[in-house]
Formats: C-alpha cells, structure tokens, sequence
C-alpha cells in the first residue's frame, strides 16, 4: 500500500527478521548483532530504545522524532525482513478497536485520492503473542474486522488480495497495530559472519559483490588498486564514493587505496603481452592477501561472474587462485550481467559504477589477452617478475566510513 506520510502517533516502528529465527541455540547472538547494528544506523538522532521481544523487535522513538528518516535507515539494515510504522495502543478493548479503525480511515483516505475508481477492501491479520488476552487470533478478526465495517462506509473485506491489511499483535502489555508494511533486505546481520576483503574496482559487478556478501552477514573492507598518474582523482572519488554507498548497507566500510603503479609497470616490462591481465590479477590477489593478512581477515570476495570476459574463464580463474591460502568467494560468479545490473540499480551503485573514469583493470587490458591459459604457462611468464620485491614495497592509504557514508577520522 502506498505511504500515507500521517504521523506515527506513538513513535514505535516494528521490526520483524527471517532467516535469524532459525538459528537455534545460536539466535541470541544474530539478535543482538542486528540490534547493535540497528542502534549503529539510528545513530543517537531519533532517541531510539530498541528492544526485542518474542520474535520482534520494537523501536520507541522519542517524540517529534523523523519516523520516514529512522525507517529509510533501518531498512538498509540486513537480517531486516521488513519494518512497520506502528500505533501502540494498551490492551484494552476500546483502545484497540479505536486505533483499528483510526488505520483504516487513513488508508482508505489516501486510497480515495490515488484510486478513486476502485473499491477499498480490507483484512484483519491478528498475533496472538500473548496468550493470556481474552480473545483469541480469529475471534479477533472478527470483532475488529466487525468494527471497521460498522464505523467506515464504502468499504469492504477482501482476505485474498485487500488493500489494507492491517496487522495487529498482542503482546503482554500492549497491542501494536500497522497498516503498512516496507521491505528490508532480509539476510544475516552485517559482523555476525566475520570480516572479509573485497577487491573493488570501480565497475559494476565488484560492488554488488560485497553487498552480497555482506547480506551474509559479512563486514566488508575492500582494496581499490590505483596507478596514478594512468588514473587520476576523478577514478579516486569514483571508488571513494561505492565506499560510501555501501557504507550505508553494511553498518560502515573500510576502503584500502593500494598504489600499484610500481607494479603495474613492472608487469609491463617482464611479462608476455597475452598473459599480462592474469599476472596482473595474480598480483592483485597476492597484494590483497598479503593485506588481509596484516589485518587479520580471513577471505578474499571478487566479482568475477564465470564467462563474462577474458580474465573469468575456468582456466584464468585457477591460475590466479593457484597462488593464494585464503579462499576467495565469487557471490556472483553464476549470475549473468543483466540479474547483476539489475542489482546495482536496486542497492544505488550502478549510476556511480558507470561513470567514465578508468581503473586499472580497463587501462592496461591487452588487445587479445589468453583465454584459456594453463597453469605452467603463467607460472613461466612471471619468472622474471620480481614478486615478494614488488609486494614489499606496499604504499596502502585507508579511510573509514560509518554507517551513514561519513568520512571517519
């Protein structure tokens, strides 16, 4: 149903989760992570209490608090399903019924000036978390769907597909009640899986890969492998600004700027022209590990999706792996450019992905690079390549950001 802008009149917003409610002995920790990381994007602006109860958690706003500012930041939050604008009402049945009824005139208000020409329909969709309420789930579908039909004309019940579906739960000392129902990303909460290190160049597809990931429950730093003076400032704020995006998706972001011209260069000089972008990849993936390392991080994330171009077939992708411990996760590497696309759109990358300023990886591509290299042939073109040389001569610049895509000191 569309967003009606009225206030939330007591300042509670509903958060459900889906995934997290299956863990076991283990739901205690994704729960207080999701609550950690929903306090993170709040960020002490709306005077927020959240708290958790029985398979939700409540957010209790101050008042005056910005309700559609605090839902926007919540439902970028993963491990949320959706979230609710909700009125808390005691438990007591006038309450209740008054609050229903209250919903649903607004709905069919907003719907009368969007559809005019079509019925306004309802259904009533009670939890009963508190048993000890002296009705029960259905009984109250019935009582409440009895006093909207009584107190609103022009409106009828529709269980299949209503325009308003309006949720009540009972809970042990007050009902809550919404009309409204916005998505979240759903997934495991950002930190409950670990840490990972991304290698983010600018494009679309490695973005989408560490939001992915992050739905998983990752936290991710990324690494951004810059050859000034071959890319200038404008591929910098490029990089700099996917990090401040996804930021805002995985409760902050890490971004690593590795200069590799040195290397780069080097590769030039030393190596076959056919076999240059998967030495160059080679390097890439020895440099992040070797960062990884230092900060103690177990995992790589790419986004390579399998076929795409020349560096993703099944032979480029063994020969650049061949020299890592760490494994690499590849989220995308069964996906096809227009689900990835689809995906930079939805999450807010794609219009800064596709800004025309050059990385590495676009700069320095052959005009015929081997496809289908083997192992001992990438092995030979690298002999001549001083590695642990050229590795040891890291130039790494970092910056942080927070939740909300803020530069960090």
């Amino acid at each position: 149903m569309p967003k009606d802008h009225q206030p939330n009149r007591c300042g509670v917003i509903l958060i459900r989760y889906g995934e997290i409610a299956l863990k076991g002995q283990n739901r205690g920790y994704f729960e207080r992570q999701l609550v950690e990381n929903l306090g993170d994007v709040l960020d002490g602006d709306f005077g927020a209490d959240i708290r958790r109860r029985q398979g939700r958690i409540f957010v209790e706003l101050e008042e005056g608090a910005d309700t559609d500012e605090a839902l926007q930041r919540l439902r970028r939050v993963f491990g949320v399903v959706s979230v609710s604008p909700a009125s808390r009402v005691p438990l007591d049945d006038d309450d209740i019924a008054r609050a229903a009824v209250d919903i649903a005139r607004r709905a069919r208000r907003l719907h009368q000036r969007t559809s005019p020409r079509t019925p306004f329909t309802f259904k009533i969709d009670a939890r009963r978390a508190n048993k000890g309420f002296h009705l029960t789930s259905p009984e109250i579908n019935r009582w409440l769907g009895a006093e909207v039909l009584r107190s609103i004309d022009d409106i009828e019940v529709d269980v299949h597909d209503p325009t308003l579906r309006l949720q009540v739960e009972i809970r042990d000392n007050y009902a809550y009640l919404t009309g409204e129902v916005l998505d979240g990303p759903g997934g495991l909460p950002a930190g409950s899986s670990g840490t990972a290190l991304g290698l983010l160049s600018g494009g679309i597809d490695s973005p989408v890969a560490c939001w992915h990931m992050m739905k998983r429950g990752l936290r991710m730093e990324a690494v951004h492998f810059y050859t000034p003076p071959f890319t200038g400032p404008r591929s910098h704020q490029k990089v700099r600004d996917l990090a401040q995006k996804l930021a805002r998706w995985g409760n902050g972001f890490t971004l690593h700027m590795y200069h590799f011209t040195e290397i780069q260069q080097a590769i030039d000089n030393y190596c076959p022209e056919r076999l240059r972008l998967t030495v160059m990849r080679r390097m890439m993936l020895r440099a992040a590990e070797s960062l990884a390392d230092r900060r103690s991080i177990l995992a790589l994330v790419t986004g390579e999706s399998l076929g795409q171009v020349a560096s993703q077939t099944l032979h480029n992708l063994q020969a650049t792996t061949a020299v890592l411990r760490r494994p690499v996760l590849r989220p995308l590497v069964g996906m096809d450019k227009q689900q990835i696309v689809e995906t930079a759109k939805a999450i807010g990358t794609y219009d800064t992905s596709t800004l025309p300023y050059d990385d590495c990886c676009t700069l320095f591509v052959p005009k015929h690079p081997k496809t289908q290299p083997s192992l001992k042939e990438v092995d030979k073109a690298e002999e001549q390549l001083p590695v642990e040389q050229l590795l040891s001569k890291k130039e790494v610049d970092t910056e942080r950001f927070d939740s909300r895509g803020r530069p960090l000191e």
